[in-house]
């Protein structure tokens, strides 16, 4: 049997880049945000709950400077066609159903963040497979570009883990909600522990983490120029735990929710800076 690459799954499916990619301006009408809690806004504004308004991608919250508000304020994309389809607790088996719906809307802006819960779970053995979710990523982006063929996709990497761990280990409160809460145990667990077992398990999960990412980045790649990762840039954020929600200190808070919007956006900016051109003058 073949094995798989993304670049499989989207062979049958491509083809010449549109107009709008060619050089015409791109104007989306429908903006959606997938993926899971992180997009969803989860604990940004209050206690284990959703908080869409403040999502870094779809949110309409002034504070956070959103991609949906960087949209209208470059004129594209009319008030309230922002859709979050994102679910807290999503893995990667779910994008397939959330890209799905989005065709269904008419989507012709997804932006994509998944991949912290096929790490954050019970045990290392649970993880989901570097192969498995590269796939799962892949079929779903495919089905985008087969119901959307003009849209575009915006992937960000994944948040690193590890990172989370090093700012909050040494705080009495963090601690305390990650072992209440059982918060992404494959990595929290045992925070203050320096045992070569804790620390090897830290490492190999955070090395999972890079998997993924390295996994999105040829997803995209294949996917064509329709498709922007974000280089690494939201696994590399200097975030420290005031940008985390003092509920779980796990998810990002409003602030936090900033630092997002903020570190991703540039991977899309001449895309949504495109300049409609002027209308030519009748003689």
């Amino acid at each position: 049997m073949t094995a798989f690459t993304a670049a499989t799954v989207f062979a049958a499916l491509w083809a010449a880049p549109s107009a709008a990619i060619a050089g015409e301006p791109w104007r989306p009408a429908v903006m959606a945000a997938l993926g899971d809690s992180i997009s969803a806004g989860f604990n940004a504004c209050g206690w284990y709950v959703t908080c869409l308004s403040r999502s870094w991608s779809a949110g309409d919250e002034p504070g956070v400077q959103s991609h949906y508000l960087r949209l209208l304020d470059l004129g594209a994309g009319p008030l309230g066609h922002n859709v979050n389809l994102a679910v807290p607790g999503a893995t990667s088996a779910a994008l397939a159903g959330q890209v799905a719906e989005a065709v269904e809307r008419d989507a012709d802006y997804v932006t994509v963040l998944i991949g912290a819960q096929d790490a954050c779970v019970s045990e290392e053995r649970q993880m989901t497979p570097v192969a498995v979710y590269e796939r799962r990523v892949a079929e779903a982006l495919a089905a985008f570009r087969t119901g959307r063929p003009g849209g575009r996709v915006f992937v960000a990497s994944i948040p690193d883990l590890k990172r989370l761990w090093r700012v909050g280990k040494d705080n009495l409160a963090a601690r305390g909600f990650w072992a209440v809460g059982r918060i992404c145990p494959t990595m929290l667990a045992r925070p203050t522990s320096v045992a070569p077992a804790d620390q090897a398990r830290r490492d190999r999960v955070r090395a999972r983490v890079m998997s993924y990412n390295a996994a999105l980045a040829r997803v995209c790649a294949a996917y064509g120029p329709a498709c922007r990762f974000d280089g690494n840039a939201l696994f590399d954020c200097p975030f420290t735990l005031n940008h985390v929600s003092k509920w779980d200190f796990f998810h990002p808070n409003a602030a936090g929710q900033r630092l997002i919007a903020q570190r991703t956006y540039p991977a899309v900016r001449d895309w949504l800076e495109e300049q409609v051109p002027e209308p030519a003058l009748q003689p």
